[in-house]
């Protein structure tokens, strides 16, 4: 199962929400970049960006933030927020990204995602943002009246690569991952599940290993890396599934903690 750092981009800087709230951000770093080389140096092996002030203005703002994260690390970038026409997605996998995470159109436009997934075979990621089990969209400041596994079957047989699934209420708590939620997904569907939200400790992520086989295949961990309260070096060697054996010893908790 793959570890994916996450970099939440305002203002240019590296922050971190909670429950997805704009009103209570923490900075962690003034400079992404710096971030993305040590994850990258701890063993990383793709980083997922969200540039949280597109996710508001519906198109890229942290352009050259993004861009200057993948030209800075030789590992594969995910990004979203604002990602809601062709123009934006084409721009972002332009600057060397890649896979692009439509989030909102998803539910406002699903023939938009169908498009794309043809047009850029392997490179769409669909990002599904749960609140009580309704997709919420718009930076998460709206919740639909859309289902969240209804929802990510339509988009599996549109052509995504896979699915990101994050649970709002746990995202930033550090209360832990909705297994129960993750599960229910990926035995809706066949394409891959990537866990978003709450990961709080190295078990919270080996508890995770148990849902590989029905298609989890990795965990997005943001909040707890930057604390400390998770070893990325640490995590990698737990669920890395043997890749990671010339991962270097850990040497502490995180530079950002």
């Amino acid at each position: 199962m793959d570890v994916i750092p996450a970099i939440d981009l305002l203002d240019g800087r590296c922050v971190r929400l909670y429950q997805g709230d704009y009103a209570q951000s923490e900075v962690f770093h003034e400079d992404p970049v710096v971030v993305a080389r040590e994850w990258a140096a701890q063993g990383a092996t793709r980083l997922h960006l969200v540039d949280l002030d597109g996710a508001k203005a519906g198109h890229v703002v942290n352009r050259a933030v993004i861009e200057a994260i993948a030209q800075a690390i030789d590992l594969p970038v995910e990004v979203g927020g604002g990602l809601r026409d062709r123009q934006s997605v084409a721009e972002v996998l332009a600057l060397g990204v890649r896979w692009a995470i439509l989030g909102t159109v998803a539910v406002e436009n699903p023939d938009l995602v169908a498009q794309l997934c043809q047009e850029f075979p392997g490179q769409i990621i669909v990002g599904i943002d749960a609140r009580n089990g309704k997709v919420a969209t718009r930076g998460w400041l709206e919740t639909s009246a859309v289902d969240a596994v209804p929802l990510a079957q339509q988009m599996a047989d549109l052509g995504a690569a896979a699915i990101i699934y994050t649970d709002i209420h746990r995202d930033g708590t550090l209360q832990g991952p909705n297994r129960e939620a993750l599960r229910e997904l990926a035995n809706a569907i066949s394409i891959p599940v990537i866990a978003s939200g709450g990961i709080s400790s190295t078990s919270d992520l080996t508890g995770l290993l148990a849902l590989e086989p029905i298609g989890v295949t990795g965990a997005i961990v943001g909040r707890a890396l930057y604390t400390g309260a998770v070893s990325l070096r640490e995590a990698v060697r737990a669920v890395g599934q043997g890749r990671w054996q010339d991962v270097p010893p850990d040497l502490g908790s995180s530079t950002f903690a």
